[in-house]
This record gives C-alpha cells, sequence and structure tokens, in this order.
C-alpha cells in the first residue's frame, strides 16, 4: 500500500513570510524535486523559480521526508502573489485538487509588512465534541479577496494533544507509522524495549498509564501528600493514551493538519464484537469510550481539507505550549527533576521536543538553527539511532531560541514561556515563573523603541483572578499539579519583573496581548492606575479553536470573578497586580457573562496606531462575537 502514497502528505504550509523570505513546510512520500514557482497577479509567467532538490529535506521515514523550502530573494510585498511547486509528479492542483479556493488556478497569498488583522488561539483537541474553529475560518478566507486576508494566523500553543489521545486516532498513527516506514526507537529505562514492543504491548491501547514512567524517589517532588512509591510523573489525568514514540509525535501532526493519510487508514480494522487490538481484547469501558470517540474523530477528518487549504493561504506561526509535549511541562521544578532523572521520561519529552522543531519551531524563523543544529538533527532523526537521538535531544535541552520576532508593522514579539522557566528557590513543587529574569529582560530589549507591539504568550498575562485565586489555595495546599497552576503572576519573581516592563517609561504606548491555553475567550482593558499618562495594554485571549471549559465550573467562575474583583474591589489590593485597573470588556451576546465558552477563531483588527478597533471571536458554528470598547477607550 505505501507504493500508492501521494507525493504530498501535508502541506505545504504557508510560513514565514517576508519581502525577502518565503518559508513552506510540507511532508512528501519522495524526495521533492522540480521548481518553485512564484507568480504576481499581472503575470502569467513566475517572476521566482527556485530549484526543490535544494530545499532542506530529511528522511524521516522510507516513504516520509520533511520538506523545509526557504526562498530568500527581493519579493513584492502588499499585493497579490500566487505559487506552484512544479514536480514530475504534476504541480500543486494536481497534487492536492482541494488546496485552491474557487476560480483560482494555484494557491494565492500576500506579503504584509503590516500586522493589523491577525486570526489568533490555540487548543486543537480532534476528540472534544465541538466543531474545528480552523474550518470556519478557512471559509471566511474563502469568500474574501487576497488583500482583504488576514495578515497572518497565529496559533499560540497545544496544536497537538500529545498526552490525551482518542483511542482511533492512536490507531490511525500506528497505521501510518507502518505505512510510512518509520524506524523503529530503541526506548531507555522503559517498560518495553522499544516502539515496535510498545506497539505490541496489551497496554498501548488505553493502558499507556501503566507503562509511562514513574517516580519512585523519597523525597517530595511531584506533590507534598502523593504516595512515596510509583508516583506518575506525567501529570495528565487522561494519559491512557499518551504519546511515546518520535514516530507517534511526528505522525499525529500529519493527522492533525491533513486529511490524506487519513484515506489510507482501516477505521474498521477493530471488530465490532471482540474489538481487539496489540491482541488484547479491550475491557468494556474502553470499548464504549472506542465508540463515543469514533464519530467524533470522523467528523473532524471531514474538515481537515479546509485546514489544509488555510493554512496553505495564510502565513502561519506557531509556539508551544504544554500539550504539544505533554501536560504540566515544567511546571515546577521538582516536576522537572522528577521527569529528567528519569531516562524514560527524558526521552519521551525529548521526542515531543523533536516533532515540535521539525513540524512546528524550523519554519517560523529557519535562521535560528544553525548548522550545527541541523547535522545532529539530521544523524538523529533520520536513524533514530540511540546516541544520535541522546545527542539531539540534549541539544534542544539547552536551545534557548524557540521565541522570536515577526518585524512587522507592529512587531509580533512570540515568547517562549515552557523552556526558560524562573525556578521556584523556596519548595519544589510551587509554580516556576513562565520566563525567568534574563529572558525577560531580553523581553525587554525587544519593546525599547517601539510605539506599538503585538504579544504573543501561550499563557494570558493577565487572567481571570477568582481562578487564579482557586490555583493559589492548591499552591498552598501542596497540589500545584492538580488544578495546573500556572500563570503569569504564580511566581514573585516573574510577576514583579513583568510588571515593571509595563510600569517603564519606555513601554510603547498601544500593547496587545494575544494569548490562548485557557479554553475560554475574554478580552481586557488595562491601565496604570497611579499615572496620568498610562500605556494602552489590551489582553485578548481565544481558546480554544476546538476545546471549551467545562461547564456549569466556568459559569461559577466568570460570577465570582465578577463578584470579588471587579475594578472598584478592594481585594484587588491584594494581588500582584494592585498597580493596575483592569476593566473586563463586554461580548454581544445577552446575559452578564464576560467569559466567553465556545470553540471559536480570535480576529483582531488594529488601526494605524496599533490600537484594537475590533476584537472579536468568531465561533467554530459560524458566529461572529465582539468584545465591545469600554469607557476608557
Amino acid at each position: 500500500m505505501s507504493n500508492e502514497l501521494p507525493l504530498i502528505l501535508a502541506g505545504p504550509l504557508l510560513r514565514k513570510t517576508t519581502p525577502n523570505e518565503i518559508v513552506f513546510w510540507l511532508t512528501t512520500s519522495k524526495p521533492l524535486q522540480g521548481e518553485f514557482h512564484l507568480y504576481d497577479d499581472t503575470n502569467s509567467m513566475p517572476i521566482y523559480q527556485a530549484p526543490l532538490a535544494e530545499c532542506h529535506q530529511i528522511k524521516v521515514g522510507e516513504h516520509a521526508y520533511v520538506v523545509l523550502a526557504q526562498f530568500k530573494s527581493e519579493f513584492p510585498q502588499d499585493q497579490a502573489l500566487s505559487y506552484d511547486f512544479v514536480t514530475p509528479y504534476g504541480d500543486l492542483s494536481e497534487l492536492v485538487p482541494d488546496l485552491t479556493y474557487q476560480d483560482e488556478q494555484r494557491p494565492t497569498f500576500k506579503i504584509s509588512t503590516k500586522a493589523d488583522y491577525i486570526l489568533h488561539g490555540s487548543c486543537r483537541n480532534p476528540h472534544h465534541f465541538s466543531e474545528d474553529a480552523l474550518v470556519t475560518a478557512d471559509r471566511k478566507v474563502e469568500a474574501q479577496s487576497i488583500l482583504e486576508r488576514p495578515d497572518l494566523l497565529m496559533m499560540s500553543g497545544d496544536q497537538i494533544y500529545a498526552d490525551h489521545v482518542a483511542g482511533p486516532t492512536l490507531d490511525a498513527i500506528e497505521q501510518a507509522i507502518e505505512l510510512l516506514g518509520m524506524p523503529n526507537e530503541v526506548l531507555p529505562n522503559a517498560p518495553v524495549p522499544d516502539s515496535a514492543s510498545l506497539y505490541a504491548h496489551p497496554d498501548c491501547y488505553f493502558g499507556r498509564d501503566k507503562i509511562l514512567p514513574h517516580d519512585a524517589s523519597n523525597e517530595s517532588l511531584l506533590g507534598k501528600w502523593l504516595p512515596s512509591r510509583r508516583r506518575p510523573i506525567f501529570s495528565s489525568r487522561e494519559s491512557e493514551n499518551h504519546l511515546i514514540s518520535f514516530a507517534e509525535f511526528f505522525v499525529m501532526y500529519l493527522l492533525v493538519w491533513s486529511p490524506t493519510l487519513w484515506r489510507y487508514i482501516d477505521a474498521k480494522r477493530i471488530p465490532n464484537q471482540s474489538y481487539q487490538i496489540a491482541g488484547t481484547t479491550l475491557p468494556l469501558k474502553w470499548q464504549q469510550q472506542w465508540q463515543k470517540e469514533a464519530p467524533i474523530i470522523d467528523n473532524f477528518v471531514q474538515g481537515l481539507g479546509n485546514v489544509q487549504r488555510l493554512m496553505a493561504h495564510v502565513p502561519t506561526y506557531m509556539v508551544f505550549d504544554d500539550h504539544d509535549v505533554t501536560d504540566d511541562w515544567n511546571l515546577t521544578i521538582g516536576w522537572e527533576k522528577a521527569a529528567y532523572g528519569n531516562p524514560f521520561a527524558h526521552r519521551i519529552i525529548g521526542n515531543g521536543l523533536m516533532s515540535y522543531w521539525l513540524c512546528q519551531g524550523w519554519g517560523n524563523e529557519p535562521d535560528n538553527f544553525n548548522q550545527e543544529f541541523l547535522d545532529l538533527a539530521y544523524n538523529s532523526i533520520t536513524t533514530l539511532e540511540p546516541k544520535a537521538q541522546d545527542d539531539f535531544v540534549q541539544h534542544l535541552y539547552k536551545f534557548e531560541q524557540w521565541h522570536y520576532t515577526i518585524h512587522t508593522s507592529p512587531k509580533v514579539v512570540v515568547l517562549d514561556t515552557r523552556t526558560r522557566r524562573w525556578r521556584s528557590e523556596s519548595k519544589m513543587n510551587k509554580p516556576s515563573g513562565l520566563m525567568d529574569w534574563e529572558a525577560l529582560i531580553e523581553f525587554q530589549q525587544e519593546l525599547m523603541h517601539q510605539d506599538k507591539v503585538i504579544v504573543v504568550s501561550a499563557a494570558p498575562m493577565f487572567g481571570v483572578k477568582f481562578i487564579e485565586a482557586l490555583q493559589r489555595g492548591m499552591t498552598w495546599a501542596g497540589q500545584p499539579l492538580l488544578i495546573d497552576a500556572e500563570n503569569w503572576m504564580a511566581h514573585p519573581g516573574s510577576a514583579n519583573t513583568l510588571l515593571s516592563i509595563f510600569t517603564h517609561t519606555k513601554t510603547p504606548t498601544n500593547f496587545v496581548i494575544l494569548s490562548g491555553d485557557v479554553h475560554y475567550s475574554f478580552a481586557y482593558d488595562i491601565k496604570l492606575r497611579f499615572r496620568r499618562n498610562s500605556p494602552n495594554i489590551y489582553q485578548i485571549t481565544c481558546s480554544g479553536f476546538k476545546n471549551q471549559f467545562p461547564e456549569p465550573l466556568i459559569s461559577i467562575c466568570d460570577i465570582m470573578d465578577r463578584m470579588l474583583y471587579s475594578p472598584r474591589s478592594f481585594l484587588n489590593l491584594f494581588t500582584k497586580r494592585k498597580r493596575l485597573r483592569i476593566t473586563k470588556r463586554e461580548p454581544e451576546f445577552a446575559g452578564a457573562k464576560r467569559l466567553v465558552n465556545q470553540s471559536a477563531i480570535g480576529e483582531l483588527k488594529l488601526d494605524d496606531h496599533g490600537k484594537p478597533s475590533e476584537i472579536s471571536i468568531l465561533t467554530a458554528s459560524g458566529k461572529v462575537i465582539g468584545f465591545l470598547p469600554t469607557d476608557s477607550d
């Protein structure tokens, strides 16, 4: 069957686009050959050509090559462009017939020097019951002219859920690994010797919580009251199908960005009555779970053609959050010591980072990765030889350039809030700061001498105070992992440094913060309380693309936050944000809620001064919900 695989398995994703550089990411079943052609709207002949064989290509499996196509020249800006990959097997319109919009001959895009219309969001869980907002966004872009389209799509974390995988999805992953001929991986200090043994293990499906690494040390690294023996290192409460091998992480990306491999998946290979997989009959509980998940996954797959098309037309930037690797990744220093001190956990996290770089990080800013980095990547990924893989993983752990800047107007500063943590010095299980002092100072330098800026932080810099108070309570109780006690205000050092940046006299006049993570959407207007000429700070959160917060819990939190933490509440004096006056924007729907609990993609439009002219979300059902300006606007 592998010989029948089409050339393009996923992509092309349009990634970094500037007047001097255009970057694409795609995965092919054979080495990519031919030419890249770029066209403008007034010329039927290419205005730029480049050989595809000279692109970076990494062989991931016998029938899988990851291609990073980076082209540098002087390109037209702020005008309609189109592109083509002309290969011996056909051009893009033949290879991926559904990639173009109506009346297009080729995929179209623009290289924008501005960032005044942005799509943004995070948290895309394939088996969540809600619809996929990326599908809805594609349908909106289809109706827009090229110059009316968003300048970029910002995906601010949890592009995959590596720690929460549906049974049918894991089954598809294992089938795809075989289709692609991906190499076997040795798993150090694991209950199984290698990935081949993992896939044949009786606990491979809905039993991986038994296979995943546990911490048996006597130190209280993971929580104050947890038993001293066999404590799970990975804290996800739904880790029964947690991804483990590099192949699993990598294939997950192909299956959430493209419909192609799904066409070769046998969704009915498990008999309806026996439910045997990996030689074992699934318990009734998991049979029922599988039956529940299967139609949701089927519906998700139906929209993947739209998702593939959207990301072929709109420049797409990404950054990781915890679920791209594992829940609560680097949340506390105790978690880090337990995880990185265990060879098996060390490898799983490394596999998540390897796949993140290969599928997400590389395309954001290719020049951040020098030849030493690329040599280690090629040597490791091509063979998965244990020593080479360990060397690359170790290099990834030390790497400190996951953050990047998009040089538009306004400048977009994308933060790494996962790998450069401000560790607690007092307690092992106290939440770390999302960025350490050195990283925050680097961030401040990016803001200097700017009159307007957009900052992308996976987690909201200014979240819902009542929820943060609950998280603080669980931290005091020694259980930060139980309620994901992760926010910018949880660590005094990072919180105070961040607030000092906002109160600095050279802070930009208009400061927009985009975030996701929390599975609901809201917008705040923020001013400094004790300064006459305060900068305008806007916190805009949209989450998730395909996820929601549990009801009625979110409604209760919304009510309690409005009751206890209104702008005039004296309780604000007991928070780290007492120097700030935060006003919640009202969403445009009936009721008093400030938190919108619907799967959606955010839409932000800015005026020439970098001040929001429109803050809204496009829900997965197609409804636009705006957040109304406050009196301070």
